[in-house]
């Protein structure tokens, strides 16, 4: 699968990821200057976290050990003829490196996660005075690259590998774990106690191995001791930090990264990474809010300066601000009263990756949710989550297993009568039958809201959409008198609760705003989703542009992320009624919303235009990506259409203000008006 190898020079063309251009460590101090105001909004506790972090960052950067300029990169090797690969080592910190694995063209991690940048696979080597730790491998397709790289820097440094460092069994970090146990068969796998069994599982194979749990510590000799901090379900059940108290960098795996790949290492432009670090927190960390602000406890009173992360850049110059934004995300979330329990089994067919993903349809709508794993979670802990919980998604477990029967055991004991669940597949080759955990269920009078969410065949991207719209439908069902698995309050109930948030006169004013009337459509390979919209406004001349406001909980949210492609469908005055009444309809998880409706394909975009439209603008953000898949629908019946591309995402308390580029568009009926909305109150749409 792997092909030729090409030089720096010959990568570089059409693109710049395949040379490294860095300025020495010192010359970017002033960028800690931004983090050096602890905020006076933050809890007495946060701030005094928050202002250790800021003193020990600006410490290691002031002073810094190596040139960041020293980093090296192997040749580009591609993988499956059109994927740029390469490997990139740099020194990070005083005897640590890191060997960052770049995978410049990925475009999905797994189906439901696009990727606008790539990513990177980090690992890290320390070289201690008496024993050397790696810290996490890499991606199988990096197994003639970073195996041939961790050699080369082991060989220049004399050393061999004492230790292992295993923050989490996921494949893209562990898949080589056996490759360097080839080569080094004397290293010692540190792991937590869950991670060490599931990786004897994934190898099949007997290895030494050292279970290790929150306080543990392993001295690599020369003040390096390695202190270990349990993490669970960041984002999965094996997780662990790993702190290096002689130089103040943690190690921390999925925390805290994003899929983005440059040849920069570091959070040296945050306003760059932000969106890639927000929309990862959304898809991975949000739906284990809860375990993200138990993790930051726990490292309070660990002055690190660097969050050497499993993915993307390194964070060292906005640790103060990166840290502060997923406190206050998760506590945000954890605010909410009403929590759903999601049941999966870790590294099991398909059900950590859907489970996740209907956990994040859940988050959407403001309800939280607390992820566990069947085959690890204690069962007494679990009476507990339970207990708190009004909602349940189960994953079916495999059939057989032992641990997956006794958490079965305590949750058809412990959980609540009425509680509201959705059962799903999990795809692995040997589910418990969706049915037959039916029937347990409403033999302990539990509410099952729908038919059970089936997997015929690999996942698709239209089954995640199903699915995530799934999760969402579910945390709008709490305060619905009745069963159905759809939209959950009552307009009345939405009306009284938004009404009551404004002062009436202050309503009645902003009802004077009025807008157009519009379709949002878009699509992405084989799934499509569009919605009404009315709050839309020019936002831009040079280059022409457009906001969009999109509620939090709407399907089409996660088709809006930055860098994705829409299509803005014009309604017209005679012509609106119609079309509005098929898009303000309930539509079932997954159900193609463009079913019934005649559309065609618009140009160099997936996004669905009408084609009764009067007008339709393309847009597009700073960085062209041509178009791939099916194009979008355009609506029959709209009068205008616009093709887009999402620029940049502004976060309100319960929308997104989404700015798009325009790229191109057309005017399909030039005798008809765009169609008014005006409302009597600014507090309902």
């Amino acid at each position: 699968m792997l092909g030729k190898t090409l030089t720096n020079k010959q990568a570089c063309v059409g693109s710049k990821p395949a040379g490294v251009k860095m300025a020495p460590v010192a010359l970017r101090a002033p960028k800690v200057a931004r983090q050096c105001v602890v905020r006076a909004s933050m809890k007495p506790e946060a701030a005094g976290a928050a202002a250790r972090a800021v003193s020990t960052a600006a410490a290691a950067v002031e002073a810094p050990v190596e040139s960041a300029s020293a980093a090296k990169l192997s040749p580009v090797e591609m993988w499956n003829g059109n994927k740029r690969l390469q490997t990139q080592v740099l020194p990070l910190a005083q005897n640590t490196i890191a060997i960052r694995s770049l995978d410049y063209d990925r475009d999905r991690f797994d189906i439901e996660f696009g990727l606008e940048k790539g990513t990177t696979y980090n690992a890290y080597l320390i070289f201690g005075e008496t024993h050397t730790a790696l810290v996490d491998a890499s991606h199988e397709k990096f197994s003639n690259l970073f195996i041939a790289t961790l050699k080369q820097e082991l060989a220049a440094a004399g050393r061999s590998i004492d230790y292992i460092l295993v923050s989490h069994t996921e494949p893209d970090h562990s898949f080589l774990v056996p490759a360097v146990l080839d080569l080094y068969p004397e290293a010692t796998v540190v792991a937590s106690k869950v991670a060490i069994a599931f990786l004897k599982g994934l190898t099949n194979r007997d290895f030494k191995n050292q279970a290790v749990k929150g306080g543990d510590k392993i001295d690599l000799g020369g003040g390096h001791v390695m202190e270990f901090v349990m993490a669970p379900n960041l984002h999965w059940p094996d997780t662990m930090f790993s702190y290096d108290h002689a130089t103040g960098v943690m190690y921390t795996c999925d925390a805290f990264g994003m899929h983005y790949c440059t040849e920069e290492p570091f959070d040296t432009d945050v306003q760059a990474i932000m969106p890639h670090y927000r929309f990862y927190y959304d898809c991975l960390m949000k739906p284990n809010a809860k375990s993200v602000t138990t993790a930051l406890r726990k490292v309070a009173d660990l002055k690190y300066n660097t969050l050497a992360n499993g993915h993307g850049p390194i964070l060292r110059y906005n640790v103060e601000q990166l840290v502060t934004n997923y406190r206050d995300w998760s506590m945000a979330v954890e605010k909410g009263s009403t929590q759903v329990a999601v049941l999966y089994a870790a590294d099991y067919g398909y059900s950590d990756r859907l489970s996740q993903t209907l956990a994040k349809g859940i988050t959407k709508a403001g309800v939280k949710t607390e992820m566990v794993d069947v085959l690890s979670v204690d069962p007494q802990e679990l009476v507990g989550i339970m207990a708190a919980s009004k909602g349940l998604v189960l994953m079916a477990p495999p059939s057989g297993n032992t641990e997956a029967k006794r958490t079965m055991a305590a949750l058809l004991s412990a959980i609540k009568p009425k509680t509201k669940v959705i059962v799903a597949d999990s795809y692995g080759g040997s589910d418990e039958p969706v049915d037959t955990l039916v029937a347990g269920l409403l033999g302990v009078d539990a509410q099952v809201l729908g038919d059970a969410l089936r997997v015929k065949e690999e996942p698709t991207h239209m089954l995640y959409q199903a699915f995530e719209e799934a999760g969402t439908d579910l945390a709008q069902a709490f305060e619905e008198a009745g069963t159905d698995l759809a939209q959950a309050l009552t307009t009345k109930e939405v009306i009284a609760r938004k009404k009551a948030a404004m002062c009436g006169e202050v309503a009645k004013a902003l009802g004077r705003i009025s807008s157009g009337l519009y379709i949002v459509a878009a699509a992405q390979d084989n799934a499509r989703s569009g919605m009404v919209a009315s709050w839309v406004s020019q936002a831009s001349f040079e280059p022409l542009g457009l906001t969009i406001s999109v509620a939090k909980d709407r399907a089409i949210e996660s088709m809006m992320q930055v860098g994705d492609k829409f299509v803005l469908n014009c309604l017209g005055e005679k012509g609106a009624d119609p079309i509005m009444k098929h898009f303000l309809k309930r539509f079932a998880a997954g159900e193609d919303r463009f079913q019934g409706v005649e559309w065609f394909p618009a140009c160099g975009n997936q996004g669905p235009v009408l084609k009764d439209a009067i007008a339709y603008m393309e847009c597009q953000g700073v960085e062209w990506f041509p178009a791939s898949g099916n194009q979008g629908p355009v609506l029959k019946d709209a009068i205008a259409y616009m093709e887009c591309q999402v620029v940049s995402r502004l976060e309100t308390p319960d929308h997104w203000v989404t700015y798009a580029h325009v790229t191109g568009g057309e005017v399909m009926n030039s005798d008809e008006r765009t169609a008014v909305h005006r409302r009597k109150v600014g507090n309902y749409y």
